[in-house]
């Protein structure tokens, strides 16, 4: 072979290879992106293409979203949400260029895409037959779910509602309010889409935030159940009628104020525990955390799930109890305040975690999921998060919490016939504004079937709304619910 052959040989080959490389990269690296493109007109009619998966609850009875057959030629199938506002920060919505909640999570089940559904995505292809998606089956009782909506929502208050099934992690109710109605930016019409998304981001209530995992708040006085447990497990002889003190204000180490108790109230020098935690008095929580100390503190909230990642399957945020700041501080987190933070599924959490004997397991929204021809093809096993305190120590908080609820400021949340255990929580927030209200709970105590965090947001239930007159009776209606009363 002459010189002249060979060099255009080797840039043939040169070209070929600078090819293959580029369709490699493009394929791989690329492909995400590019299907993904506002500007792939393709991708868009092709998400309208697909029958997708429908979301349902209570094994299969419920239907909170549908795909229904438009008839048009080139947007086919439409995205329908029957139940609306009390499902939305769960379900979520599917538009032309996003998708939210376990319409996002769980989409390439939802879409037919993922591997476990090959065989039938090839089956459809060949047939002629349009792609369909499986179906996803979840967790949530929707009687609880419209319940804690109406509630929170009817009374015009913003807040969230966590219910979860102590045993399994079942989240059973999941409620976020203010909502919005999903159907509008579900529409194969970008225009009109962006129109609805663009009202609801700017509005000032930011309805588009789901405030049970995507927010954290000062826990208040809810949080003395973590502390509780501290306290009673960093000694075992301790039990809930042990003596602790109970001053009308506590000098906080390193500076001139003290810590008084609620609205200034004496809770009489010494107290038992269950004393304590009955009239929620702030001082003898507030010196148990100044004694265990930072790491104890943070060690026994990390073991109810504070600060682990969590995906239920949606993302949840980290909820802490702050840097170590010192005593002073320290004593303030250990009621809940200073720089103390959680999300209504983290005190949940923490009400689930005591109720079972003091293991937490792990949340999930997602009970089962069905292939196009109605079988199930996956579901969720129960999962072991952490055991956060031993058997004897969760009996002992048990104890605790059905004070409240018998003689403390819980009475709001007793059902009849059943035993309920529970915490009411009041959180200071800015200088002049109003409390946020709480309410954790479970019940029967005997059985535990349900837990319940509520939170009411800071001035949307008037400018003294406390979490025994607020919170308490809506985690009543949801408890209810789930038990069926």
């Amino acid at each position: 072979m002459n010189s002249p052959l060979k060099r255009v040989s080797v840039a043939c080959l040169l070209m070929f290879g600078l090819l293959m490389a580029n369709v490699t990269y493009i394929g791989t690296v690329k492909a995400d992106g590019l299907r993904t493109d506002s500007r792939n007109v393709r991708g868009f009619y092709a998400r309208y293409a697909v029958d997708r998966g429908w979301i349902t609850a209570d094994n299969g009875k419920t239907t909170l979203a549908k795909t229904v057959d438009s008839g048009d030629k080139t947007f086919r199938f439409e995205r329908e949400y029957p139940l609306g506002k009390p499902f939305t920060h769960v379900v979520g919505w599917f538009a032309p260029e996003s998708a939210s909640g376990i319409e996002a999570a769980m989409n390439r089940y939802l879409d037919g895409s993922h591997p476990e559904l090959v065989v039938r995505r090839a089956i459809d292809m060949v047939s002629g037959k349009p792609a369909k998606g499986a179906s996803v089956d979840l967790t949530l009782n929707s009687k609880a779910q419209e319940i804690a909506y109406k509630d929170l929502a009817g009374t015009g208050k913003r807040g969230a509602v966590v219910a979860l099934e102590p045993k399994t992690g079942k989240v059973l109710a999941m409620v976020s309010v203010p909502s919005y109605d999903p159907n509008p930016l579900a529409k194969a019409n970008k225009d009109t889409v962006n129109k609805a998304y663009n009202k609801l981001n700017k509005d000032d209530n930011k309805p588009l935030l789901n405030r049970a995992i995507d927010l954290t708040f000062a826990p208040g006085s809810t949080f003395k159940t973590v502390t509780s447990a501290a306290y009673l497990s960093d000694d075992t002889s301790r039990d809930e009628n042990t003596q602790v003190d109970a001053p009308d204000s506590l000098p906080l180490p390193g500076t001139s104020i003290s810590l008084p108790n609620y609205h200034g109230e004496s809770c009489g020098g010494r107290a038992t525990l269950v004393e304590a935690l009955t009239i929620s008095c702030n001082t003898p929580f507030a010196k148990m955390g100044m004694e265990l100390g930072y790491d104890k503190l943070k060690e026994q909230a990390e073991k109810f799930g504070v600060g682990q990642p969590l995906e239920i399957p949606l993302n949840v945020a980290a909820s802490n109890i702050g840097a170590d700041e010192g005593k002073a501080a320290l004593a303030k987190t250990a009621i809940g305040q200073q720089s103390n933070q959680m999300t209504p599924l983290q005190m949940a959490m923490v009400a689930a975690g005591i109720a079972n004997q003091g293991t937490v397991m792990k949340p999930y929204l997602v009970n089962k999921i069905m292939g196009p021809d109605g079988a199930e093809i996956d579901g969720t096993d129960p999962e072991e998060l952490d055991e956060a305190v031993t058997p004897e120590v969760a009996g002992e908080l048990t104890k605790m919490m059905i004070g409240v609820i018998e003689n403390g400021t819980g009475g709001a949340a007793k059902l009849p016939g059943i035993t309920v255990a529970g915490k009411t929580g009041t959180a200071e927030t800015l200088p002049g504004k109003p409390s946020h209200a709480w309410f954790i709970s479970f019940a029967p105590v005997e059985d535990p079937k349900v837990a319940v965090a509520v939170f009411v947001e800071s001035g949307s239930a008037g400018n003294d709304a406390t979490g025994g007159a607020v919170a308490a009776p809506i985690a009543h209606d949801v408890m209810q619910a789930v038990l069926g009363r």
